[in-house]
């Protein structure tokens, strides 16, 4: 039993660490939510979150990381951004996590002007893919936070009825 125990302390702490992903691009959000849930549910010995949860859940899953690449993406594309606008976005991301909050909103827009201005060096155009791709990355975040309420509320049905 203590085993047992052990196994949903994980699969909580997975959860916690993967709804914090949701939000932290360098962690796998809702894939490590999912895995978690998986977890909790072996550890029950899927007597109360059953196949067809965990198909939805994994579903769920999926459609996260369609999201996530498709809302940066297209907000780049919109603008008419280049190879190096997408990748300065990326990496402003990652460096924004080390600044807080603050970084996490502003690094994904300087990345993606950086980049811009390194390939056009043209600052209307640079400026206008930042904001694109900026407003592509949060849009991508509050549908993934949508996908993680629901996961965790499928999941909790699941559990509790």
């Amino acid at each position: 039993m203590e085993l047992q125990a052990l196994y949903y302390v994980i699969a909580l702490v997975m959860v916690v660490v993967g709804v914090a992903g949701v939000i932290l691009p360098v962690l796998p959000g809702l894939p490590l939510v999912f895995f978690g849930m998986l977890l909790a549910a072996w550890a029950g010995g899927f007597e109360r979150i059953g196949a067809v949860t965990l198909v939805v859940l994994g579903l769920l899953t999926i459609l996260s990381l369609v999201v996530d690449f498709l809302a940066s993406a297209m907000g780049a594309k919109r603008a008419g951004a280049s190879r190096l606008a997408v990748i300065g976005a990326l990496v402003g991301s990652v460096v924004g996590i080390f600044f807080g909050l603050p970084g996490l909103l502003a690094g994904p827009f300087i990345g993606a002007l950086a980049g811009e201005l390194i390939h056009a060096r043209r600052l209307a155009q640079a400026t206008r893919v930042g904001v694109a791709t900026w407003i592509g990355l949060l849009l991508g975040t509050a549908l993934k936070v949508g996908l993680a309420f629901a996961m965790l509320g499928l999941f909790a049905f699941a559990w509790f009825f």
